[in-house]
């Protein structure tokens, strides 16, 4: 009896000893949770400070924030890890063999990820930007961490993953400021190229949207001699915003100040000689 009672004794004593030390273990764990989340706290609002301050993008923030954010939790996480007295090293292996699942399973993801970053900290392009890419051409209204937003002069929406971006060429058209727009024409043979000539720079000096001055002031010139015609060229520069004003209706005042004018559309022409 009196060695079945001090077994019993033993037993509850080892019980007591061990939830004695495990509580205490997660009474420590608990507090250092409770203040490395706090101390997280403060240094994000110090980050997102830094941020504004140092005028990162405000698209990229987000992405920067949540990134450090995670980081920090997931080492206090393996630090409480610690003072229960899990293995920090198999506790960090877990983390590592989790991300590396996640990051396996949302490849084709991470790849849009990493190509955002690219576009925001390289910027080849800026919200508002008019550019052309991936068979895509307007613009820019939206450039977040996995898409750019396109919307186009047919009023139409183009969602473009952002690596396919970055593995194909982009053309900036409004990184200059300015567009020049290449409007070609045809006279007859035998017509009064000087005139034609006189005629077309009229109606582009006088379109409220061709800029003139800084070098950008209108041009008209033979571009082609043609197998039926002359082929001339228009080229007068613009403002992004007014690309398709002057593109659709001042090649239409050119066709019919040329109509006005006398001059007649160029038809297919053939020399036949004659022998006996």
């Amino acid at each position: 009896m009196e060695t079945l009672t001090q077994s019993l004794s033993n037993f509850y004593n080892s019980i007591a000893t061990g939830f004695g030390d495990w509580g205490l273990k997660l009474l420590g764990a608990f507090a250092a949770l409770i203040l490395g989340l706090w101390l997280v706290g403060m240094i994000m609002r110090g980050v997102s400070r830094l941020f504004e301050n140092k005028h990162v993008d405000e698209t990229l923030r987000p992405f920067l924030t949540t990134l450090i954010g995670f980081a920090l939790k997931a080492l206090l996480l393996i630090s409480i890890a610690g003072i229960v007295g899990i293995p920090t090293a198999s506790f960090a292996a877990v983390i590592a063999a989790v991300a590396f699942a996640i990051g396996s399973a949302f490849n084709g993801s991470l790849g849009h990820m990493a190509s955002g970053v690219m576009l925001l900290i390289f910027r080849p392009f800026k919200v508002g930007d008019l550019i052309k890419t991936n068979n895509a051409f307007g613009f820019v209204r939206e450039i977040s961490v996995f898409v750019t937003v396109i919307e186009t002069f047919q009023n139409e929406t183009e969602i473009i993953p952002n690596s396919t971006i970055t593995s194909n060429k982009i053309t900036n058209l409004t990184a200059i400021g300015n567009l020049r727009i290449d409007m070609p024409f045809a006279i007859r043979y035998g017509s009064d190229i000087e005139k034609a000539k006189e005629i077309v720079l009229n109606v582009l000096k006088n379109d409220v949207h061709v800029l003139e001055g800084d070098g950008k002031a209108p041009r008209v010139a033979v571009n082609n001699l043609g197998v039926n015609s002359v082929e001339l060229l228009a080229m007068p520069y613009v403002s992004c915003e007014n690309y398709w004003d002057v593109f659709w209706d001042t090649k239409q005042k050119i066709v019919e100040a040329l109509g006005n004018a006398g001059y007649e559309a160029p038809l297919p022409q053939r020399i036949v000689t004659m022998t006996k």
